[in-house]
């Protein structure tokens, strides 16, 4: 599926919303995010994010504004909340959806009236409260290749990667339930943690405690828009026409505890106590501008078996959203102090693309549904600075030098913030920003806003 560059993505358009005309904004008229809102006197209601306002599509297709976009109020009605819908039109109706919306809202077009609030139209982010886009499942893939060598380094010098793993994406079934929206609170888990002996003496016994070693996660989400029948895979080509949009994760992780349970089939309550989902959906059609090329593997590396690749996928496969990591302790908050940047890297330098998830995905005929989030698993790059999680971002060794430096994985250098703290992993209080966003000469940059979640201390057993 192409999706194609048009007059939506103009750099010259501009908004009579004057703050999405701010070169520093997320949200210009070029992006158009959809989320869910609570507005006053309302249900949650399906919104778009321009410049500091949020649009209720409600009140645009009850007054008429979209009129004669063929599938639109079918799909909505007129208080629907299902954004997943949405993603199950054909492109043609989804671009005739976004031309709509881009005519409305930019300079030149009478403004939308806002005459009292049965017809209010815009809302300023202070009377609105985000809500959580409704997701059916989760899968959380392991698809940055530098983050795997890494973690593999730690525990497997000789051997980093799998067999598996530079034949298809890896992943596992994740916890839809204990997903937040962005701005919840993440109470420290509890679980079993390895003996001291590692579980090899005759008086071995783990304890169940509050998790020492918590981490985060800088992750993408594939939001699915169009399931498939069951039985029925879906090709490599066809792919991208089943994801409605992208957003930001934080896949919270208790490492003590993930190290003890993990063997011999994955991630359990180490990952399940919470993840965290950014409120914005950006939509593929704004992404356009920002597709690259699919990553290209070191030479010596497997092709893709054929189900996984295709013309389209190695010319376009890619996504060039940069993503940065921010994080501040109480101390720091309590101070006033600006939080501090850990790592910047891209999305670019996944070693699987987002077609050849949906597609592996699917390819045993599993059902994906609209609603479905896929997480890319930790996305970090080559250098230290652009590592994914304080697991990598604090470990001393360094696969990808030349020569490499592969050290234990207990050799760690704590990050050092600027009230004299150090982290090797987070402490209570500390709250975690994700921020992404896309830039290329010749467009406007396009953002997702930020993913957010403030560590609490453990609860009482």
């Amino acid at each position: 599926m192409a999706y194609e560059i048009d007059e939506t993505h103009d750099p010259k358009l501009e908004s009579w919303v004057e703050s999405a005309n701010d070169p520093e904004t997320d949200f210009p008229i070029q992006n158009l995010p959809m989320c869910i809102v609570r507005v006053p006197g309302a249900d949650e209601v399906l919104g778009v994010r321009i410049g500091d306002k949020v649009l209720n599509i409600a009140k645009l297709i009850s007054a008429g504004s979209l009129q004669g976009l063929p599938g639109i109020e079918e799909i909505f009605g007129l208080t629907s909340v299902a954004v997943y819908e949405f993603g199950q039109l054909e492109l043609a109706q989804r671009s005739a959806f976004r031309r709509r919306l881009s005519e409305l809202l930019r300079t030149g077009a009478e403004p939308l009236v806002e005459r009292d609030e049965e017809w209010r139209f815009l809302y300023d982010l202070g009377d609105i409260e985000f809500v959580r886009h409704e997701i059916s499942d989760y899968t959380d893939f392991y698809a940055s290749a530098f983050h795997a060598t890494n973690v593999g380094s730690m525990f497997r010098p000789d051997n980093p990667l799998l067999p598996n793993y530079k034949h298809m994406p890896i992943a596992y079934h994740g916890r839809a339930s204990s997903i937040v929206p962005s701005g919840a609170e993440i109470v420290r888990p509890w679980g079993q943690l390895a003996p001291t002996d590692g579980g090899v003496g005759s008086e071995s016994r783990p304890t169940h405690e509050p998790c020492k070693m918590l981490d985060y996660e800088l992750e993408v989400g594939l939001v699915i828009g169009r399931g498939n029948e069951l039985g029925s895979p879906v090709s490599i080509q066809d792919a991208e026409d089943h994801i409605l949009g992208m957003c930001l994760v934080n896949d919270w992780s208790a490492r003590d505890m993930q190290k003890w349970e993990y063997q011999p089939l994955g991630p359990f309550l180490a990952k399940s106590f919470a993840t965290t989902v950014s409120p914005y959906i950006v939509t593929m059609e704004a992404l356009a501008p920002f597709r690259t090329p699919a990553y290209e593997r070191p030479a010596g590396d497997p092709r893709p078996l054929p189900y996984l690749q295709s013309d389209a996928n190695r010319e376009r496969g890619g996504v060039d959203i940069t993503l940065e990591v921010y994080l501040t302790s109480a101390d720091m908050r309590k101070r006033g102090l600006s939080p501090v940047r850990l790592s910047k890297g891209s999305f670019k330098d996944m070693y699987w693309t987002i077609a050849q998830m949906v597609a592996h995905h699917t390819s045993n005929g599993c059902n994906l549904q609209p609603g479905d989030l896929l997480a890319s698993g930790t996305v970090s790059g080559p250098t230290r600075g652009e590592r994914g999680c304080l697991l990598e971002l604090t470990w001393d060794g360094d696969p990808f030098a030349n020569p490499p430096r592969v050290v234990p994985g207990t050799q760690r250098t704590p990050i050092e913030l600027p009230t004299g703290e150090t982290r090797k992993f987070l402490a209570d209080g500390d709250e975690v920003i994700i921020k992404g966003y896309c830039e290329r000469e010749g467009f406007r940059r396009i953002g997702f806003g930020e993913c957010r979640g403030v560590v609490k201390a453990a609860r009482d057993s």
